[in-house]
């Protein structure tokens, strides 16, 4: 999701102590620790299969129903954890046809079985629950409930709550690390309205109490945060991609009095972004699910095969161009950037929110590529460079693991940067596209890390980028090439928080591009032009030093 809204340096300054230049830690609270950790109580068991079965009253903004977990114990088990905000009323958990005690801790909730559960044993339970869900003040930045009306003033219902927590408004295991393999999700809504939730529509039942079910299933395995419903009096309408892995269906959910707008948009954008990203990152990972675009009362999110999308058929973030350039203003970007997570956040997903850059960075790495698919490479390098002048460096991209803490929100801006110097730094186009497919083949459907990723990357490259993922990502600021002009010779150095930093970087000597290998000590090359290091594509401070000053400094 782009969660960089206005007034963001607002809301920093006012949130954020600065001490020494160093954003201040958080104190971290029980309840952070029962969410963020994969404690034993979570990691027990393996969760294969939920039904969320809920009916919705729009009137009383009230939900109730049950979900069904089922699963593989990973370990002999006689208690385990799930997640369910405490503003939601459990009702009863049912095991074996027999109720079962709970109990309750903040949002954590533990259930005690009457016997133990031997690992490789596959089980369920049930949990039965209703109240009133959160209601989202300014959704998607804030996690929660919408409830709004159409032009007709029919009900336009959504939820979004990444970061939140899934478990504001359904019962799950709401760690990022454990992927449901396949989900039921039935949503009962007023009848003359319509329910349109991730996956293929299974049925739409009258239920004869004044009711709708609409049964959608999940093939794939999805994250507790995509979950989603959206409720309306939507009108429908489709289309074909002819993809990599064959005939992708696209499904279109709309307010009425929007059709003809979004027939127009979504031609427009939807088939010329998959021929980008699927060249780029290796086929849509979801054709069993198909792709969808659903109009919400939000700005947008990448629910998977159910993007939610309210950029109000405007080219542009919201009719801004965010890099400053006019390039943005050539295409929607909603539809383009949460459409960029179906691969990087969807089909990958951080094991811990901690790691969130893997899916914001990556993602808004691919705005890049759909600018140079239309207007050049060039064009492209322009767009990521123009991004950067909405970077604050003012805290690490990393957050804080095990306690549902993201990190800066510079994974979007300053990260895409990182992503684009590794692919400058590779110095062929050929081989990253080979590795951005690569990541998508190799931790596709999966859970990763960091760490995981940055030793993929250095693997295909045959380079050791770890000192410069480290230096972007676990720290604040950017290094700085330090230089000194001395007659017709040139000294530089990197200065930068991790030690003995040593990327390389381009400098234009005359006509041509060449490469210096700075490291933390001088280094001394000739120089009968300026120095002109390649700023354009390297994100990064120059200093220029007195040449008085001593080398040995």
């Amino acid at each position: 999701m782009f969660k960089i809204k206005t007034g963001y340096l607002l809301f920093i300054s006012l949130i954020v102590l600065i001490t020494n230049g160093q954003a201040q830690s958080k104190i971290f609270t029980r309840a952070d620790t029962l969410r963020g950790t994969l404690s034993p109580l979570r990691s027990s068991y393996d969760i294969n299969y939920y039904h969320l079965d809920i009916k919705l009253d729009i009137d009383k903004k009230m939900i109730s129903g049950s979900n069904l977990f089922r699963f593989t114990a990973v370990q002999d088990l006689n208690r385990l954890q799930f997640d369910l905000f405490d503003n939601l009323n459990i009702e009863k958990v049912i095991y074996k046809e027999r109720e079962i005690p709970f109990s309750r801790e903040f949002n954590a909730v533990f259930i005690d079985f009457p016997e133990s559960i031997k690992k490789g044993s596959k089980e369920e339970f049930r949990v039965y629950y209703n109240g009133i869900p959160t209601i989202a003040i300014n959704p998607p930045w804030d996690g929660g409930f919408t409830f709004s009306s159409d032009q007709n003033g029919k009900p336009w219902v959504s939820v979004s709550c990444q970061g939140f927590g899934a478990s504001s408004w359904w019962p799950n295991k709401d760690h990022q690390s454990d992927e449901v393999d396949s989900m039921l999700i039935s949503i009962a809504v007023p009848k003359g309205l319509m329910n349109v939730s991730n996956g293929r529509l299974r049925s739409a039942k009258d239920l004869g109490d004044g009711y709708t079910q609409f049964n959608w299933f999940v093939s794939y395995p999805i994250n507790n945060y995509n979950v989603s419903l959206n409720v309306a009096d939507y009108v429908h309408f489709d289309d074909k991609y002819q993809g990599e892995n064959g005939n992708l269906t696209l499904d279109y959910y709309v307010l009425r009095e929007n059709l003809e707008k979004a027939k127009k948009q979504f031609s427009a954008n939807v088939k010329p972004m998959f021929a980008v990203f699927e060249n780029w990152f290796g086929p849509y990972p979801f054709y069993r699910d198909g792709y969808k675009l659903i109009e919400t009362p939000y700005l947008g999110m990448e629910h998977q095969s159910a993007i939610a999308y309210g950029n109000k058929y405007l080219n542009g973030y919201r009719g801004r161009d965010l890099s400053g350039t006019g390039l943005g203003l050539k295409w929607d970007y909603i539809i383009i950037h949460e459409t960029g997570h179906e691969w990087f956040g969807n089909n990958i997903t951080a094991k811990d929110i901690a790691d969130m850059w893997i899916h914001e960075a990556f993602t808004m790495y691919s705005e890049a590529l759909y600018v140079e698919s239309r207007d050049g490479k060039a064009a492209g390098s322009k767009y990521i460079a123009g991004i950067r002048s909405n970077i604050m460096n003012y805290k690490p991209i990393i957050g804080t693991y095990n306690v549902n803490q993201e990190g800066s929100g510079d994974m979007y801006y300053k990260g895409a940067n990182l992503i684009h110097m590794t692919r400058i730094l590779l110095d062929d186009d050929k081989k990253w596209r080979e590795l951005l497919r690569g990541i998508n083949k190799e931790f596709g459907l999966k859970t990763t890390t960091t760490e995981e990723i940055v030793n993929y990357i250095n693997k295909v490259t045959g380079k050791n980028l770890t000192k410069i993922f480290d230096q972007y990502l676990r720290y604040a600021q950017i290094p700085v090439l330090e230089y000194k002009l001395e007659g017709n010779q040139l000294s530089y150095r990197w200065q930068a928080e991790v030690a003995d930093f040593d990327m390389p970087i381009r400098i234009k000597r005359g006509n041509k591009m060449e490469w210096i290998k700075p490291e933390t000590e001088w280094k001394k090359i000739k120089m009968n032009t300026a120095f002109n290091p390649d700023t354009l594509n390297f994100y990064i401070r120059l200093k220029q030093i007195d040449a008085g000053i001593s080398q040995s400094e």
